[in-house]
C-alpha cells in the first residue's frame, strides 16, 4: 500500500462517522449471529446500517425482515437495499412501497446482480428499470428518501471506460442520490484517483470508502476477482501461509483495515461504510484504533468520535 502523509487535522477523531452492512440470514444459526453482532456493533452509534438483497431480489422478504427488526429493536437508522433486477417496474414500485409502509426512510439503490449471481451475464427485465439510476429516480418519485448508490474506484467490471462508469454515477446523483458508497477496495491511490475524477465530473456528494476487514482470504480474493477488485501483491503476501492459523489471520486482517482506515484518515476521510460479513469483531477493533469507542453512559446521544 503506498502511504501518502497528508497534513494531520487534529480534530478530526471528532468528526469520523461509520456505517455498517449487513446481509438478511438464512438460518436460525446465522440470525443468532447477526443479532450478537448488531448489538456489539450498536453502542458504536453508527450513521445508519444497511441490509444486503440477494442476487435477483431473492433475499426481500427476509431483507424486509431485518430492516424491520432493527428499526423496532434497537436504536439503529436502518437502511435497506434495493435492486431492479428480474422485476417490472410495478413490482419494484410495489416493493418500495412495503418498505415505505413498513417505515423505511433510507435505500441503498443498486442495479444488482442476476439471480446467477456475480459475474453472470446481466439483462434488464423488459418492463423492469434498467439500471441504478432509474431506480433511484424510481424511489425520488415515491418519497423524499435518504437514497445511497454504489461507486466504482477500479471501474465497474461492466463499464467500458471510467469516463461511462462516471457518466452512470452523475446520472445517480442527479436522479436524487445523496451519498455513494463505493466498492471494497486496498489501494488508497485508487480511491483517491477516482474521487479526483469523480470531483472534475461536478459530482459532489460524499464518495464514502467501502472497507472490508478480510475474515477470510481465500474467499476474498474470489470474490474480488469476480467484481473487478485488485488484490494487490503486498496484501496476498500479508496473508501467505495462514490458511490453517485463524488467530494470526485474524489479527493480520485487523492490522491491514486499520492501517488502510488510517491513512484514509490523513488523506483527509471522514467517513468510512464497513463490510461486517455479519461478524462483529474486526470491526470493533477498527472503530476502537480510530476512536470510535461505545457509549459511555446513558444520555448521551453521540460517541466522542462521531458527534
Amino acid at each position: 500500500m503506498t502511504v501518502h502523509r497528508l497534513s494531520r487535522r487534529p480534530d478530526l477523531g471528532t468528526r469520523l462517522r461509520v456505517s455498517f452492512e449487513f446481509f438478511p440470514p438464512k438460518t436460525d444459526e446465522m440470525e443468532r449471529r447477526l443479532w450478537d453482532t448488531v448489538l456489539r456493533l450498536e453502542p458504536l452509534n453508527p450513521h445508519f446500517v444497511s441490509v444486503t438483497y440477494g442476487a435477483g431480489g431473492s433475499t426481500r422478504d427476509r431483507t424486509l425482515r431485518t430492516v424491520s427488526r432493527i428499526a423496532r429493536e434497537t436504536s439503529l437508522p436502518p437502511a435497506a437495499h434495493l435492486t431492479c433486477v428480474g422485476a417490472s417496474r410495478e413490482e419494484t414500485d410495489a416493493v418500495i412501497a412495503s418498505f415505505a409502509a413498513a417505515g423505511v426512510t433510507r435505500f441503498v439503490a443498486l442495479r444488482g446482480d442476476p439471480a446467477q449471481g456475480v459475474g453472470a451475464a446481466y439483462a434488464p427485465h423488459p418492463e423492469g428499470y434498467t439500471n441504478g439510476a432509474d431506480l433511484t429516480a424510481a424511489l425520488s418519485r415515491q418519497g423524499n428518501f435518504d437514497v445511497s448508490v454504489s461507486a466504482y474506484p477500479e471501474k465497474h467490471p461492466e463499464s467500458a471506460d471510467f469516463a461511462t462508469d462516471i457518466d452512470m454515477l452523475k446520472r445517480k446523483v442527479d436522479n436524487g442520490a445523496v451519498r455513494a458508497l463505493t466498492q471494497f477496495f486496498f489501494e488508497n491511490d485508487a480511491y483517491e484517483r477516482y474521487v479526483e475524477r469523480v470531483r472534475r465530473a461536478g459530482i459532489y456528494v460524499p464518495i464514502v470508502p467501502g472497507i472490508l476487514p478480510i475474515h477470510n482470504f481465500s474467499q476474498v480474493a474470489n470474490f474480488a476477482g469476480r467484481t473487478g477488485a485488485t488484490i494487490p501483491g503486498w496484501l496476498a503476501r500479508r496473508f501467505d501461509g495462514l490458511e490453517h492459523d485463524p488467530q494470526t489471520h485474524a489479527l493480520v486482517s485487523a492490522a491491514v483495515a486499520a492501517e488502510q482506515v488510517q491513512d484514509l484518515i490523513e488523506r483527509g476521510i471522514e467517513e468510512f461504510h464497513f463490510y461486517t460479513m455479519n461478524r462483529a469483531d474486526l470491526v470493533f477493533a477498527i472503530c476502537h484504533m480510530i476512536g470510535i469507542r461505545p457509549l459511555e453512559h446513558e444520555g448521551k446521544t453521540r460517541t466522542p468520535a462521531a458527534a
